[in-house]
């Protein structure tokens, strides 16, 4: 078999670099073994603002310019629901926080996303006497449903392998790759946190953080909207709500933990105060990088190896914006931008 490119990886990043191969009618084959997690036990927001500071996102407004139409077009192709139109409120703590949001709303970059209006708190549920700020242009994209559809489809076309990738078994010919009985062009690894076990790129400093959800069921919650106050509180639908998330540095494993449910229901029990019962927990391996920018480029030594790493824990917003850097870097020979470039870092 003979393809433009080989896709190691499909989370987040290598559903957004596989639509932009898909755009540019380019053939490939991806290699996926469900062993990182990190994408299919996300929140999935997508909120341009940064809620402990009242800042903007990194490029916000350009990541969701790619990001929303991507998902839409998802929606459509795989015939499911992704992209869940829902406000985003922040919980004052004080006259002092509301104070701050207002100054914010008054910056030309946040005007159009932080609400000049003070929400008041009319749910006898929660807990929130100074009311709270409303994120304008924010949503959920339902990242689990997305990622088995997609790969459904991908099994469907002969295009997904679900064979952990063996990196030793690749054959470097003079201007193409081998693997097993494929030959490439490119390659691409989007692999998350699995990076580390990458001989090519496991230089880079991912740093792991392994981050923990739980689901409760809350009849007497009724809310309608994402409340940020600690914890997130995402609505779901039939009185369910994720409640998230925690960040471990240590305990890299997959496996949810006593530690991370009590922390997180310790928050939740500071902010509302309705009965709730647990009806789940998963966890999963964020693979986030100390400058809080992604790992996008080509390796040193071999010109047709890349990478697409690190998205961190905004991953919805960001993934495409990066996927179609790196495509046109490729492609187009378009430099990337210096933020996201790995060659800030040396082996």
């Amino acid at each position: 078999m003979k393809v433009d490119y080989i896709v190691v990886g499909i989370g987040l990043a290598g559903i957004s670099f596989c639509e932009q191969l898909k755009t540019h009618n380019k053939t490939f084959v991806v290699f996926d073994d469900a062993s990182q997690l990190s994408s299919t036990v996300a929140g999935g927001l997508y909120n341009p603002i940064v809620l402990k500071r009242f800042t903007s996102v990194w490029k916000s407004k350009e990541q969701l310019e790619i990001a929303l139409p991507l998902y839409g077009r998802l929606e459509k192709e795989l015939q499911i629901k992704l992209d869940y139109k829902i406000p985003v409120y922040r919980k004052f703590a004080s006259l002092e926080e509301q104070n701050d949001w207002f100054a914010a709303s008054d910056k030309p970059i946040l005007s159009e996303y932080l609400s000049e209006a003070i929400v008041k708190n009319k749910n006898g549920a929660i807990e929130a006497n100074f009311g709270f700020g409303e994120v304008l242009g924010t949503g959920r994209i339902d990242v689990k449903t997305m990622i088995e559809a997609y790969k459904a489809d991908l099994l469907k076309k002969n295009l997904l392998f679900e064979d952990a990738f063996n990196h030793d078994a690749v054959k470097i010919e003079s201007n193409t790759i081998q693997y097993q009985n494929i030959t490439a062009t490119h390659i691409v690894f989007s692999e998350g946190y699995g990076i580390v076990k990458n001989p090519y790129f496991n230089y880079l400093p991912l740093v792991p953080a392994k981050g923990e959800l739980v689901t409760i069921y809350a009849p007497d919650l009724k809310i309608n909207y994402v409340l940020k106050a600690g914890v997130f509180l995402i609505p779901m639908g039939n009185d369910l709500y994720i409640v998230g998330a925690t960040y471990e540095w240590k305990d890299l494993s997959n496996t949810i933990t006593k530690k991370a449910k009590e922390d997180l229901l310790n928050k939740l029990t500071k902010l509302i105060n309705c009965s709730y019962k647990v009806v789940n927990q998963v966890a999963g391996i964020r693979p986030t990088v100390k400058d809080r920018r992604p790992l996008v480029g080509r390796h040193q030594k071999h010109k047709n190896f890349f990478v697409l790493n690190g998205l961190g824990t905004r991953g919805v917003m960001i993934g495409p914006y990066v996927a179609k850097q790196l495509y046109n870097f490729i492609e187009n020979n378009m430099p990337l931008e210096k933020e996201i470039d790995i060659n800030r870092f040396s082996f």
